[in-house]
């Protein structure tokens, strides 16, 4: 779950390594596959998003501890290096707590609560088959969050604190996990995500949700060029395949994560896009054992289709040859 920003300019982040007093020190890179605990209960001078990303940096011999212990650990070092100036608290705390009404717009909740393939098919609309496209988020909580990030990031720039970033790409982005949003965005994923993936059964496995916040830009549309296997995915695009979409501010695009997508160049502007992903550690071990992809993979069911009609000539073909009939 991360935020995308895309910004006409170019920086750079310097990162620091901070030892305590104790034996153990951090490790200058994070651990990405590590899931740290929840500190959004947490009551401290300090946001709970920084001990969200902090935890990642722990090194292994204290990630097993108990959450008090890490705790007490990580608010030394933030008290040690982090002046009272330059501490930073969370502009927005109602943004860690679920309230659906004050997040999504009207429309959406409606269809969610009643939860059908018609409600949901009333509020979006499918301009390639299998990316939906709808309204999502209120205007105020796209605000609220980019000022939340931004606030964060100045942080990180003041104390030259080292984040993750979404991959090795994005030199804007934040992986919103490390800011204590975890909870939050797997509601999000779990009670209204999910439903409308499975309402129109689409493998709620390997989905994509693409939402635009907003600030004034240029370019950076989103093209889609179909759905491929690992075999096809280098394989040309049908011309039934292309779309090229434009982002709204609040409006959300929902998609399988095998469909081949990117984005343009942000020419000018600012772009925050908030992209959740969820993904099934268990669904990609089962399709290593997977043959047949045609339910899904565009390129493998041409080819399906393909020998279905060689198949076809070849029985005519052979029937005639049987009845002393030329084929010619």
């Amino acid at each position: 779950m991360s935020l995308d920003a895309h910004k006409k300019s170019s920086g750079n982040g310097n990162g620091v390594v901070m030892s305590t007093q104790v034996a153990h020190r951090l490790r200058l890179n994070p651990i990405t596959d590590h899931k740290p605990d929840s500190y959004e209960d947490l009551q401290s001078d300090f946001s709970p998003l920084l001990f969200s990303s902090l935890e990642r940096y722990l090194p292994p011999s204290m990630l097993n501890m108990s959450r008090e212990a890490k705790i007490q650990f990580m608010r030394d070092i933030l008290v040690r290096y982090s002046p009272e100036g330059e501490r930073t608290r969370p502009l927005h705390r109602e943004l860690y707590t679920m309230n659906a009404v004050n997040f999504f717009v009207p429309s959406f909740l409606k269809a969610i609560n009643e939860n059908t393939e018609e409600s949901f098919r009333s509020i979006l609309v499918e301009p390639t088959p299998g990316v939906y496209v709808f309204e999502m988020l209120q205007p105020s909580f796209c605000e609220m969050l980019m000022s939340e990030v931004e606030n964060f990031e100045r942080w990180v720039h003041e104390t030259k604190f080292r984040i993750m970033r979404p991959n090795t790409m994005n030199k804007y982005g934040a992986v919103l996990d490390d800011f204590g949003l975890e909870t939050v965005l797997d509601k999000w994923m779990d009670e209204y995500i999910r439903p409308m993936s499975k309402g129109f059964h689409v493998d709620d496995s390997e989905v994509t949700l693409n939402v635009c916040l907003g600030k004034q830009f240029y370019g950076g549309e989103l093209f889609f060029r179909g759905v491929r296997c690992d075999k096809h995915v280098n394989s040309e695009t049908q011309p039934e395949e292309i779309l090229d979409y434009v982002h709204v501010p609040g409006r959300a695009v929902l998609h399988r994560g095998r469909h081949r997508h990117g984005a343009r160049a942000t020419t000018s502007g600012h772009r925050c896009n908030l992209i959740l992903w969820c993904r099934s550690s268990v669904f990609r071990e089962l399709k290593k054992y997977q043959k047949d992809f045609s339910s899904w993979c565009g390129e493998c069911r041409r080819e399906r289709r393909e020998r279905q009609r060689l198949s076809i000539t070849a029985t005519k073909l052979e029937l005639l040859k049987r009845n002393g009939i030329s084929a010619s």
